[in-house]
């Protein structure tokens, strides 16, 4: 029994739950029972990574988290203009009062784009997501690929077609993937790869990583976010202003994106953030805690 991460959809065979919680669900699923794994020791993210001398990377979403790359790492962060200028078309963000609302609609966009030729690649945030929306595209009869960890071993091959014409791939988190979708013949001219992310991530961030997978090397592309206000992210970070919003567009069919939608998913996300950046600075403050009450020098 493997555990699947649910957001980027990735295996995670050298992980275990603990407290028994694994072996308890290999009993139920009827296959061999392992051991517990014992923890000898623990360390953070951060105490890892500092412990190099010489540390740093690549990404393109560095810029917004300068600040905490310097007060966690003492690492600046240095912009490199881009090989060729990006002429991604960021469309507007569409935003439905109800789930079922949204992946109709997203089915509907799906098919627009697929006749006119262009290939498609929509992000979800989870693999139930993922298999939720390949189930609505093939009522409709819309030939795709999915890639998530039930299809990981023909990750590179579906990556690397997403960008043929008429192709449509269904894709949990695409951040972290690491290929460079190239477009097939004649792509170019309609218009490029069209990337449509299916629900807010907790971080900004990650949304415009899965939009930086189209549009790439001056190709010409487009991105769009569909949302609803059932989404996770602004149900959990921002419930009051979401249920007024549920309470003021109950019945409204269409997109209901408005100056105060938008700023409320804005809201859900910064709110997500924050809480993110505190965790992460917390696990730091344990970490001096530590070197200051157990570190120890012997005689010289």
């Amino acid at each position: 029994m493997v555990i699947v991460d649910e957001f980027t959809g990735r295996m995670m065979p050298d992980r275990t739950w603990r407290d028994g919680l694994h072996q308890a669900i290999e009993a139920k699923e009827a296959v061999q029972i392992n051991p517990p794994k014992d923890t000898y020791a623990r360390i953070s993210f951060q105490r890892f990574f500092r412990m190099y001398h010489k540390l740093s990377g690549m990404t393109g979403t560095a810029a917004e988290a300068a600040s905490e790359f310097w007060q966690i790492y003492r690492l600046p962060v240095v912009k490199i203009p881009t090989n060729r200028p990006c002429i991604r078309e960021n469309m507007p963000t569409l935003v439905l009062s109800t789930d079922d609302r949204k992946w109709a609609r997203i089915v509907q966009e799906v098919r627009r784009i697929h006749e006119a030729g262009r290939p498609i690649l929509i992000g979800t945030r989870s693999v139930r997501a993922s298999e939720h929306l390949s189930r609505l595209l093939a009522a409709e009869g819309l030939d795709h690929q999915v890639l998530n960890a039930i299809y990981h071993r023909q990750e590179a091959q579906i990556v690397a077609e997403a960008g043929q014409r008429e192709r449509i791939t269904v894709a949990t988190n695409m951040a972290g993937r690491g290929t460079d979708i190239k477009l097939g013949r004649g792509v170019a001219k309609r218009g490029g790869l069209h990337v449509i992310a299916a629900e807010p991530n907790e971080s900004a961030r990650i949304d415009r990583q899965l939009f930086g997978r189209g549009a790439r090397q001056g190709d010409p592309g487009s991105a769009q976010g569909i949302f609803s206000l059932e989404d996770e992210v602004v149900s959990r970070y921002a419930k009051n202003a979401v249920g007024y919003l549920k309470k003021r567009h109950a019945r409204a069919p269409g997109n209901i994106s408005s100056v105060l939608v938008r700023s409320t998913f804005h809201l859900a996300q910064c709110r997500a953030e924050r809480l993110a950046l505190r965790r992460r600075k917390s696990v730091l403050r344990t970490d001096h805690w530590l070197d200051e009450q157990l570190g120890f020098a012997g005689k010289e």
